[in-house]
């Protein structure tokens, strides 16, 4: 049965408006719902969301929670929840035709293949919310927050443009305050080790994920960077 409800899924989001999908990692194509190969490089904020308003990007978005969220709090930014698993794209997507949510949109793909898809200085900004901190230090590099990523980003990041950590594992933000502290060309604009211990000093911290309410109900603290790389 959840074999099936899967593929109904993968069915479902290839026919919504709002999923483009790279469905061969070996080659840069993008279909959309039409299933038409289209070129969105430089033509999302016009193409898509019919406007020129900021784009802003939520990296491994899972079900879109976040996305969603924030999408709902700043109507005037566009956001896009990229992730490679299609069966949890299906519900963000979902939830945003169904409550007619227009400024969210998703894109099915690696992450390592941003710069295929966006053009340089397309994205203002780019959000990592609990994503898997690969506890292991011999699986650092798949970290996000890696020096790898962050050159990934620097390919579609405007110049100074934010990137957004929101974890509750000390060796991601550890690990990630390291990367910060040895590239000149990042700047830490803020850190918080525990942001729920006093009020938050940014709205959108306000988005709780399923993982994150979990993550509370075991009395973890949720951290908070937020830093520009040029």
């Amino acid at each position: 049965m959840a074999g099936k409800n899967k593929l109904k899924k993968f069915s479902d989001i290839d026919t919504f408006p709002n999923v483009y999908q790279n469905h061969n990692t070996q080659e840069p194509t993008l279909i959309n719902a039409s299933g038409e190969e289209v070129d969105m490089r430089n033509k999302w904020t016009t193409e898509h969301f019919k406007n020129n308003n900021p784009l802003i990007l939520e990296l491994a978005c899972g079900k879109g929670e976040y996305s969603l969220g924030l999408a709902n709090t700043y109507p005037n930014n566009n956001y896009i929840g990229v992730d490679i698993k299609g069966n949890r794209i299906w519900r963000g997507a979902k939830t945003a035709l169904e409550n007619k949510i227009p400024n969210v949109a998703f894109l099915r793909t690696r992450i390592e293949q941003l710069a295929l898809f966006f053009a340089p200085g397309e994205v203002s900004e780019i959000w990592i919310t609990f994503a898997d901190p690969f506890l292991k230090k011999s699986k650092h590099r798949r970290r996000l927050t890696s020096a790898a990523f962050i050159e990934r980003y620097r390919k579609v990041l405007q110049p100074g443009g934010l990137i957004h950590l929101k974890t509750d594992e000390n060796v991601l933000s550890d690990y990630t305050l390291e990367v910060i502290d040895a590239d000149p060309e990042i700047n830490l604009k803020y850190y918080h080790g525990d942001i729920y211990s006093e009020p938050l000093k940014f709205p959108e911290l306000e988005i709780k994920t399923y993982y994150e309410k979990m993550h509370l109900e075991k009395q973890k603290q949720i951290q908070y960077l937020q830093f520009t790389i040029n």
